[in-house]
């Protein structure tokens, strides 16, 4: 049995009035917290592990993501920070003479952002046809909610001028005709497109997805989410975990609209672990994204259409049956919420439902995203129990082009960490991967310093300390999982899921968070990551 002391750095609990100068782990789990001498006495055989100053703390949890799709993204046309049609041209024609793709073969792609093109606007079909005039290609913005199909792509998806608009979704259009442009938004893009892909084997994905979850413990975590899973992607996790192959903690919630048989079908995964994974509830997807102007908004955009609010995925009746789906069966509920207005469908159908089934136990809703949640929604999603996960690091990424879409008022006050402790909200920080790398230190520097890419900083009333940054990722998430009685801290009888940073954050200036580099990732007293 694993016994190791941890002495000789700063040891951050995450616990009240907790300053302990050792801490030992036995059986994968936290024995006892107190100085190494006491720690020795009570356990001379064990290993001493000299922290040499670096700092220790709980193992950062992900409380939203998409595992399996960055795993899947992994065997893709990366077009992470392109900077013109020209450079996704040439990124798509030197992966397919690298992969030897042969005519006909579909070509994926993923990451662009049209916010950060010279040409200021997404590619079309003109443009990627000229990358591969004989292939069809498909790539995906970088927030996953719209994307690009050439030519070929559309013919093989049958997406021609007589193809209607989707329900939640829109196709371009050539101007002045109903010519396919290629491109595709929300459910055009999801639906017509991206879940129409060719994917790849069993096998390769299962790589792949080892591949991811070294990426993940790279940066500190323990604990990931597979949100919105389907049925193919529970067939991936479920073979990982048969196998033994998954080292992370995994926890699935299953896309309610479309896969509610994954969760019937598995009844014993459901809030409880068999070799690393778990089903935790349901999620569904309410609008879509702010720097992509989809996401659904009770006051227009600035710029274009006067009165352009952004549109919802369903009706409010169709949402209040997913919420009341979720509390019949005593399941947590996860709902994709960026514009103020899908916040309002989600809090209204939530309290709705409740009141007509009597009120639930202690369900915890999750709020996912919240950009531009207001301060009476947060007041509201405190008296129902509702978590809000805030995908803080829009502040540095899209900053500048919210302050475009929305204006100083609204722009500025984007993730509002500040107001959720205000109003006495559960929050958690998430990185929503892939669309970002699932980075916990730049989301705690982006939490603490609310500052665009252009330098320019945000509402100042939003920005939260170090200290509370850090429950967003670590005790605060293992609460939004159910989880905090074995996660999220360092306390006796907790699971040993530890990081160690080379440098103290409640120490350092907080400008600084960014240098900070995790040395060791621990899950249950063994190391699944060291750097190099």
């Amino acid at each position: 049995m694993n016994k190791t002391i941890y002495f000789g750095g700063p040891i951050i609990t995450m616990e009240p009035d907790s300053t302990p100068s050792a801490l030992l782990v036995e059986g994968g789990k936290i024995r006892k917290l107190g100085e190494k001498e006491e720690l020795l006495a009570l356990c001379p055989d064990a290993q001493l592990y000299d922290l040499k100053g670096h700092t220790l703390l709980p193992a950062f949890i992900d409380p939203h993501s998409h595992i399996t799709s960055f795993a899947n993204t992994l065997g893709l046309v990366d077009l992470d920070d392109v900077g013109s049609f020209d450079e996704i041209a040439q990124r798509i024609d030197a992966y397919r003479k690298e992969r030897n793709i042969q005519p006909g073969q579909w070509i994926i792609g993923r990451g662009y952002d049209h916010n950060t093109l010279e040409e200021g606007r997404h590619p079309d079909k003109f443009s990627l046809d000229k990358a591969a005039p004989q292939n069809p290609v498909l790539i995906a913005h970088r927030s996953g909610h719209m994307g690009v199909a050439n030519s070929l792509g559309l013919q093989e998806l049958g997406i021609d001028a007589s193809t209607e608009n989707p329900s939640g979704g829109m196709i371009g259009r050539v101007e002045g005709s109903k010519e396919p442009s290629g491109y595709l938004e929300e459910n055009a893009f999801i639906v017509l497109a991206s879940s129409r892909m060719p994917r790849p084997s069993l096998e390769q994905l299962m790589d792949q997805m080892e591949e991811a979850q070294n990426i993940y413990a790279s940066f500190g975590i323990t604990t990931a989410q597979d949100g919105a899973t389907r049925a193919a992607e529970w067939k991936l996790l479920e073979s990982l975990a048969q196998q033994g192959r998954l080292k992370l903690d995994t926890i699935a919630y299953v896309d309610l609209k479309n896969a509610k048989e994954v969760m019937e079908e598995n009844p014993s995964y459901i809030e409880q672990y068999h070799n690393h994974l778990k089903i935790g509830g349901y999620k569904i997807f309410l609008d879509g994204s702010p720097q992509g102007r989809t996401a659904w908004m009770t006051k227009p955009y600035l710029g274009g259409d006067a009165d352009y609010k952004g549109y919802p995925i369903y009706d409010d009746a169709t949402v209040e049956g997913f919420m009341e789906t979720a509390l019949k069966e005593g399941r947590q509920i996860l709902a994709h919420c960026n514009g103020d207005a899908a916040s309002d469908q989600m809090i209204h159908a939530y309290k709705a439902a409740a009141q007509k089934l009597g009120e639930p136990a202690d369900g915890r809703p999750v709020m996912i995203h919240c950009q531009l949640t207001r301060g009476d929604q947060l007041a509201e999603m405190a008296k129902l129990g509702m978590v809000a996960s805030i995908y803080v690091a829009h502040t540095y990424y899209w900053g500048d082009v919210h302050l475009k879409n929305f204006g100083e008022e609204r722009g500025g006050h984007v993730s509002p960490a500040g107001s959720a402790i205000r109003n006495h909200v559960v929050y958690t920080f998430h990185q929503d991967t892939p669309v970002l790398l699932p980075d916990m230190i730049t989301t705690l520097w982006c939490a603490v310093n609310r500052v665009t890419r252009a330098g320019v900083p945000l509402a100042e009333e939003e920005k939260v300390s170090v200290y509370d940054a850090l429950k967003g990722i670590t005790c605060n998430a293992a609460y939004q999982y159910f989880e905090e009685d074995r996660k999220g801290s360092l306390k006796e009888g907790k699971l040993a899921d530890l990081v160690i940073l080379d440098q103290n954050p409640l120490e350092i200036d907080p400008k600084d968070l960014r240098s900070i580099q995790v040395l060791s990732t621990i899950k249950e007293g063994e190391p699944i990551y060291t750097k190099a």
